[in-house]
């Protein structure tokens, strides 16, 4: 008993080690600590491997862009309040409800369209490989978000394109 002790806490303690030297050598400070202030900028600079050319460039290319994104968000939440307030104040009128709706999705496809062409230049600034990998975690949160506001790059708390 006394043997099996020895060898469960030994190999508890060799695990743990090897646990923190993993982490340790895999981890990027200036990853963590992005994420930590909320700054998606340095986070993508730090994840992407952004070096400042590129850097500079999906600056320029989010500073461009975000009037446009803003005001997507605008007449999309303009289009729910006037569907909303016709389905309380008009409810049987069906052919307006229907219309309605018609303007809301066509600006959400509108914006969605928008936001997948600005995702894809900013990937196209990247190398290959990192811009593959953006791609793929961007791109399947398009359909989710809710314009609800456009996307300040903080990565706390409000919705993100």
């Amino acid at each position: 008993m006394k043997h099996l002790l020895r060898t469960l806490f030994g190999l508890g303690a060799a695990a743990a080690a090897i646990g923190f030297m993993c982490y340790h050598l895999n981890s990027a400070p200036e990853l963590h600590a992005a994420v930590r202030k909320g700054d998606a900028m340095a986070w993508l600079r730090a994840d992407f491997n952004l070096d400042e050319r590129q850097f500079a460039e999906i600056q320029r290319l989010h500073e461009n862009y975000a009037p446009s994104c803003e005001e997507h968000c605008r007449m999309i939440q303009e289009a729910i309040q006037a569907r909303d307030a016709l389905r309380r104040t008009n409810g049987d009128d069906l052919v307006a409800a229907a219309e309605a709706e018609r303007t809301l999705q066509q600006l959400r496809a509108t914006c969605e369209s928008a936001i997948t062409v600005h995702v894809q230049q900013v990937a196209a600034v990247m190398s290959p490989e990192d811009g593959k990998r953006y791609l793929a975690l961007v791109l399947p949160k398009i359909a989710n978000f809710d314009h609800q506001v456009a996307p300040d790059l903080k990565l706390e708390g409000r919705p993100q394109h």
